[in-house]
């Protein structure tokens, strides 16, 4: 029975198809191993490259974080150096306010002052003037010439001593 099965024409065609699948199945198992071999490197890698690419990522975040924090706290001291000048330049204005306003209120004292001075001394300049009229008028009705010659000389000599003084 052996003996009868190998003596057919389909056996042997059996026996050469195995060996022909086994001769064409070694290198062709050697290319798609060194290929999927390759492809599998080329996927470690790009893995590997998309590790990289995300540790970095995430270093660069971290600094950008540790930046952004350090910004923030540089902006907050420039807003404490800003709201303590605009105290400062506050209170300089302030200051300088109180002293223009002192200023005028004395200049505007000094000025009422002399107004005041100027207001009394017309007013005395008004009344001696209206007195000395008065007293002009009454010395022309009611004295005599000679009476009025005596008194002028005696408001001579009273000017005179007056003078020498």
């Amino acid at each position: 029975m052996i003996y009868e099965i190998l003596g057919t024409e389909q056996f042997w065609v059996l026996v050469a198809f195995i060996v022909f699948v086994g001769l064409v199945f070694n290198p062709i198992k050697k290319i798609l191993q060194k290929s999927l071999d390759s492809k599998i490197q080329d996927i470690k890698n790009s893995i590997n490259d998309a590790e990289k690419l995300k540790n970095d990522a995430q270093k660069t975040l971290s600094e950008i974080k540790k930046r952004q924090n350090e910004v923030i706290k540089e902006i907050e001291l420039i807003k404490e150096e800003v709201e303590e000048k605009i105290k400062l330049n506050e209170e300089d204005a302030n200051i300088k306010l109180k002293e223009q306003i002192e200023k005028h209120n004395n200049l505007n004292s000094m000025k009422i002052e002399q107004l005041t001075r100027e207001a009394n001394n017309e007013i005395q300049k008004y009344l001696l003037e209206s007195s000395l009229a008065t007293v002009e008028d009454i010395l022309v009705k009611k004295l005599q010439n000679k009476e009025k010659q005596d008194l002028i000389d005696k408001s001579i000599d009273e000017i005179k001593v007056a003078l020498k003084n």
